[in-house]
């Protein structure tokens, strides 16, 4: 799924919430029209979260450092170091201790 297509779902589906929460809190639906819309609600918050799962794994880049200790860099971090560096190592510095 490319990314303009999953903005789009994200936004459809934050969308569709906003339009349940204002259903469910009308007086003029049932307690199954409720039900029904709750369950809608929920499938609609996972897919919200994976496709921000999958959005946050894109731009963050695992990186080792020099010590062997992986930590987590987010891509543009990395982008900008690389592109100081000229080179396509990339090393973490670690910070000294007092």
């Amino acid at each position: 799924m490319s990314s303009k297509s999953q903005k789009g779902s994200f936004e459809n589906s934050l969308e569709r919430l906003e339009a349940i929460v204002e259903e469910m809190q009308s007086d003029d639906l049932p307690l199954e029209g409720r039900l029904k819309r709750f369950e809608e609600g929920v499938a609609l918050v996972r897919e919200c979260k994976k496709l921000l799962e999958s959005a946050a794994k894109k731009v963050e880049v695992l990186v080792k450092s020099s010590g062997g200790k992986l930590e987590t860099r987010l891509f543009e971090e990395v982008r900008q170091r690389l592109r100081e560096t000229g080179s396509g190592d990339y090393e973490v510095e670690e910070e000294e201790k007092e």
